[in-house]
């Protein structure tokens, strides 16, 4: 591969239940308020229904709340420590390097995001927090006294979109939208989506995963077998292939069947983009222009 032309890659994954095995408050931050995973979500979702508001601020209004009540600290230290508890499926902690250097055999640049509803203060707590470019996550404000105090961004199952279009586009700046939002054609775009695979594990991801089919990128979604029911329930949200045609256990291990699936990606990729320039040098050749 050494005369062919290097390109990037993007893997896009949620992060709870696709690469962790629990939500990312479970591990330490609700066992700290003396209340069980069951407990804390319950109550959230019956107060998203009380006031008819979105689940993800709900969650987070509630996490606040509850931590004051049990005077709890709760600066970016403090969630950054929590991560440190989460534990991650088999092959996990070794998948990154392992796509990365499959990727640089074919001059492929793979690039890791997360795009999850969950915490990113937590997210950063965790093991994994360097493999990735950029974390799109919720995520707090922070008083004077550096206590958090309030939602800066919550990410629900139809706004984790967008950030694909950021990873297509490079519009990384969060604060920024012009760049999201303006016309810039496929070839000046920073990865196209054919380049692109979303992982994600639940319903939520039913966007990211019907964004991806539609515009050329690769869908994928995975399930705990640890937990009854969860092969059905991902099968009912792929039944109609329109939201992903792949489908795996949460085994990252080397040669697990996903890693396979992605490996056989990354070798399309490459195999896409030496047909492109074979094209390309074809038409130079006889002096046909470009449509």
């Amino acid at each position: 591969m050494a005369n062919s032309q290097h390109i990037n890659f993007a893997i896009a994954y949620d992060f709870d239940g696709t690469l962790s095995n629990h939500n990312m408050q479970e591990y330490d931050f609700i066992p700290k308020l003396g209340l069980t995973p069951k407990e804390f979500w319950k109550e959230a979702e019956e107060l998203s229904k009380k006031h008819n508001a979105d689940p993800i601020l709900a969650y987070m209004f509630l996490m606040l709340k509850k931590a004051k009540a049990a005077d709890l600290p709760i600066r970016r230290d403090d969630f950054v420590n929590d991560g440190r508890s989460i534990t991650l499926f088999p092959g996990v902690d070794t998948w990154f390097e392992r796509i990365n250097r499959y990727g640089e055999q074919l001059n492929i640049t793979v690039e890791h995001y997360i795009i999850s509803s969950g915490i990113k203060e937590i997210i950063e707590g965790s093991s994994i927090f360097t493999k990735f470019k950029q974390v799109f996550a919720s995520s707090f404000m922070y008083d004077a006294n550096g206590v958090a105090c309030w939602p800066s961004r919550a990410i629900n199952y139809t706004t984790k979109t967008q950030y694909l279009f950021r990873i297509n586009k490079g519009a990384f700046d969060e604060s920024e939208n012009r760049m999201v939002n303006e016309y810039i054609p496929d070839e000046d775009r920073n990865i196209p989506f054919n380049r692109m695979v979303f992982i994600g594990d639940g319903s939520t991801d039913i966007p990211c995963f019907r964004v991806m089919r539609n515009l050329g990128g690769y869908s994928i979604a995975v399930y705990d077998d640890n937990i009854p029911g969860a092969k059905e329930r991902v099968k009912k949200i792929c039944a109609n292939g329109k939201r992903s045609s792949l489908i795996f256990k949460t085994d990252y291990s080397e040669n697990s069947p996903i890693e396979l699936a992605v490996k056989a990606i990354l070798n399309k990729s490459r195999a896409e983009e030496e047909l492109l320039q074979l094209q390309k040098e074809t038409r130079a050749e006889f002096g046909i222009e470009e449509q």
